[in-house]
């Protein structure tokens, strides 16, 4: 019979930045049973607000939990926090993996979770701040079939929709890779659009003026757009991992033999922003390579 999850099972968010906090608070909303664990203890604290159980060991997160969740920055970072919570999970238990990772790093924590007897999903999610503090993200959801009814109800609270790739797990992270390539590609052309209208001479608010109501407007068009034009680069996606996730497409293109010329001339630019100072602010601040 296949396992349906409770608020009465224990769920542990490993990871708690601007993508895991919401997921940990919206979960709590929806009646799971939230343990959290960031790396700085302190900047995960205000979850206790929300009713999430923060701790300040991996190992104390994840004890008697009967799923775990990742979002962390890297796989590095990913397969090092997993291991250090090893001693406390029980065989059979949960993971879902949905840190962008790559495939390399994707292949070897499914060897990992095979060799310590979890049940891995690699489930990737589509969105950022905003979609995830509502709960409207898109899960990119791969793993096997007798778990997905407890994992759905999980995805359900989190996002708007699942779209379920593969029994075969790195399908998710394949299919991450590319969404990621297009909208490094949106964002890139947003800013270098009004970048060239200020340069000339031209409001770049007639840019805007232009494209919108027409087909190639857009929602994410309006947000970037305007973040640039009100000087708001608060990060829902940092620049500085836009940077790390160009070069896990570029990686994975030449594993497979593909030419990314435009992914490879974006990581240059956003190397040249994050260079400049902007790291840390969103990914848009492309508009501020020289």
């Amino acid at each position: 019979m296949t396992q349906i999850v409770h608020a009465t099972n224990k769920i542990a968010v490993l990871g708690t930045g601007i993508m895991g906090a919401a997921i940990a608070c919206n979960l709590q909303k929806n009646g799971f049973n939230v343990s959290a664990w960031n790396r700085t203890y302190e900047k995960a604290k205000n979850l206790e607000e929300f009713g999430v159980t923060v701790h300040e060991y991996v190992q104390d997160a994840v004890s008697n939990a009967d799923i775990i969740l990742t979002m962390l920055k890297d796989g590095d970072s990913v397969l090092k926090v997993i291991n250090s919570a090893l001693p406390s999970l029980s065989k059979g238990t949960i993971w879902i993996q949905s840190s962008t990772v790559g495939i390399t790093a994707n292949e070897q924590l499914e060897t990992f979770a095979a060799e310590n007897g979890l049940k891995y999903f690699d489930a990737p999610v589509q969105g950022t701040k905003g979609p995830a503090e509502q709960g409207k993200l898109i899960i990119i959801a791969s793993g096997p079939l007798s778990d997905r009814n407890t994992v759905q109800s999980i995805f359900d609270a989190i996002g708007q929709r699942t779209v379920w790739v593969s029994e075969q797990s790195g399908m998710s992270s394949k299919l991450k890779l590319a969404l990621n390539s297009w909208a490094f590609a949106l964002t890139h052309g947003i800013a270098e659009s009004l970048s060239i209208a200020k340069a000339l001479g031209v409001d770049p608010s007639l840019v805007i003026d232009v494209v919108k109501g027409g087909p190639m407007d857009n929602m994410y068009f309006q947000l970037k757009s305007t973040a640039i034009i009100s000087g708001n680069y608060d990060a829902s996606f940092s620049l500085d991992n836009a940077v790390k996730d160009s070069e896990l497409v570029i990686d994975a293109s030449k594993r497979a033999g593909v030419k990314v010329d435009g992914v490879e001339a974006g990581l240059e630019r956003f190397k040249r922003a994050q260079q400049a100072g902007h790291g840390s602010k969103d990914m848009v601040a492309t508009y501020f390579a020289k």
